[in-house]
């Protein structure tokens, strides 16, 4: 068989510096493609191609669709496309939001599985919450290698260190010693193909077109009782071999247990927020209306209205002090280490 020639890499929180660092010490004849997707907003225009191709040797570039992959070459994942690997070239999914990002780890590394499997060695640094865990998982599944940073090394460490709980890691590195360590295992007996679960095909052909099919999804999953965060559609419950749980909507849209909860923290603040405004709203009418009846000499109805607008008053303060609450505890988790902010 070939040898491994596909580094796939995936991080989030600090992983700007990290990457820099990393590619930094590559050596300029490094005989693998480097695919790398790192959390970027949507809405930003980012230079970090630029960065990575003046830290080192290697030239870098976001990625475009159909571009070939290239031994000694980096790929990055461009802002709002998952970046997947499809035999010797990429596609740039269009597919829904995974972990509430886009582009995400998961399909990355799933792409690696179902295309290159043994040829791929994936690898998980510094970032926050467990996008790349699954990924990861399936990854050494399917007999490519697992390589996670020492989370006692990240700058944010609960990224590599989620994917420890989820995968039995094949090496766990510093960051600094990751270089030496890829060159290596680049050079390392490739292992056999294994074969290909049916729910990996229709996972990566998701990311890759966002088309989804709820017959494949209750084959593959169980309906829960949770609802998307995102479009408020139902949720399937799929089960990693008894590893905690990940969810996917109909509409596509997918979740770890770990973030889900945050996601459905943001979404009932949004729905609080749009009760408070709503409150507000009522309080300004009811307050008008008692205005109007107090001019037409209608004192009884006026008080009436007054009324309303003190028990609306009193519904908005209790919403609002619920949604001081979400915040605190937002800002609480922030606070904790590894966390950003």
């Amino acid at each position: 068989m070939g040898q491994r020639d596909i580094v796939a890499i995936g991080t989030s929180a600090g992983g700007v510096k990290a990457l820099i660092e990393l590619v930094g010490a590559l050596p300029a004849r490094f005989p693998a493609a480097v695919l790398v997707t790192i959390h970027l907003p949507a809405h930003l225009r980012s230079v970090l191609d630029e960065l990575l191709s003046r830290a080192g040797p290697l030239p870098a570039r976001f990625a475009r669709d159909g571009d070939r992959v290239e031994p000694g070459h980096i790929l990055v994942a461009p802002p709002d496309r998952h970046l997947l690997l499809d035999g010797d070239r990429v596609c740039l999914g269009r597919g829904p939001r995974e972990n509430n990002t886009r582009p995400a780890i998961d399909p990355m590394l799933r792409s690696a599985a179902l295309c290159c499997g043994p040829r791929a060695i994936g690898v998980v640094l510094t970032g926050t919450l467990g996008d790349g865990a699954s990924g990861l998982r399936t990854l050494a599944a399917c007999g490519g290698l697992a390589v996670v940073q020492d989370p006692a090394d990240a700058e944010f460490p609960e990224m590599p260190r989620t994917a420890l709980e989820r995968v039995k890691a094949d090496h766990v590195v510093r960051l600094a010693e990751l270089p030496r360590l890829l060159e290596a295992l680049i050079h390392s007996p490739v292992g056999e193909t294994r074969q290909v679960p049916d729910k990996l095909r229709y996972e990566v052909e998701v990311a890759r077109s966002g088309q989804t099919n709820m017959d494949t999804m209750e084959h593959l999953g169980r309906r829960s009782m949770l609802t998307c965060p995102d479009c408020g559609g139902v949720m399937w419950e799929f089960d990693d071999d008894g590893e905690p749980a990940r969810y996917r909507c109909h509409v596509g849209h997918a979740y770890t247990a770990e973030t889900m909860s945050p996601a459905l923290d943001e979404s009932l603040r949004r729905a609080l927020a749009v009760a408070q405004r709503s409150l507000e709203e009522r309080v300004a009418l009811v307050e008008k209306l008692a205005r109007d009846s107090e001019r037409n000499g209608r004192g009884m109805l006026a008080a009436d209205w007054r009324a309303r607008a003190r028990d609306y008053r009193r519904e908005a303060c209790i919403i609002d002090g619920a949604i001081r609450r979400l915040d605190q505890l937002k800002a609480d988790r922030l606070d904790e280490p590894g966390s950003p902010g």
